[in-house]
């Protein structure tokens, strides 16, 4: 599978299998775990993943909502995602630590930002999104399919 596969429509074109991905915040109080596979693994350069992390993109692994589970004190904000609907990011109220995201564009769908990942080896970004809004500095070198905003 190269960057450049023509058949390639849309992100959840390829699945990567995995038993269990498992995860938890900076200081232990929230832990999550999806029992499904990742259904794509990207960077996300939108403005709101930039501001959430502080940094010119975030790594995000999207699972089914039905896969998904977490346990712990996490709360939640309401903001515009890159979608331009409502996506609520999840994080943990003891220490802060952004874990994942349930977007209003995609309900059936959870986003798990992959630093908080307690293996992210598993992790192989395909895709770089939004890439009209990332910096230059966060030019990466992975030869990725490159998308303006969200893949049709």
């Amino acid at each position: 599978m190269s960057a450049s596969d023509p058949k390639r429509t849309s992100l959840s074109t390829y699945a990567v299998e995995a038993p269990m991905f498992e995860g938890q915040c900076l200081c232990g109080a929230v832990q999550y775990q999806s029992t499904g596979p990742a259904l794509f693994s990207v960077i996300c350069h939108c403005r709101d993943c930039q501001r959430a992390s502080g940094t010119g993109g975030v790594p995000v692994m999207g699972v089914s909502r039905s896969s998904f589970s977490f346990r712990g004190p996490a709360k939640h904000s309401r903001v515009c995602g890159g979608s331009g609907l409502p996506s609520d990011r999840y994080f943990c109220s003891e220490c802060g630590c952004l874990l994942f995201g349930m977007p209003s564009a995609y309900p059936d769908l959870v986003s798990i930002y992959v630093g908080s990942l307690n293996d992210s080896a598993s992790f192989s970004p395909t895709d770089a999104l939004f890439i009209a809004q990332r910096p230059r500095w966060a030019t990466l070198s992975l030869p990725l399919a490159e998308h303006e905003g969200l893949p049709t």
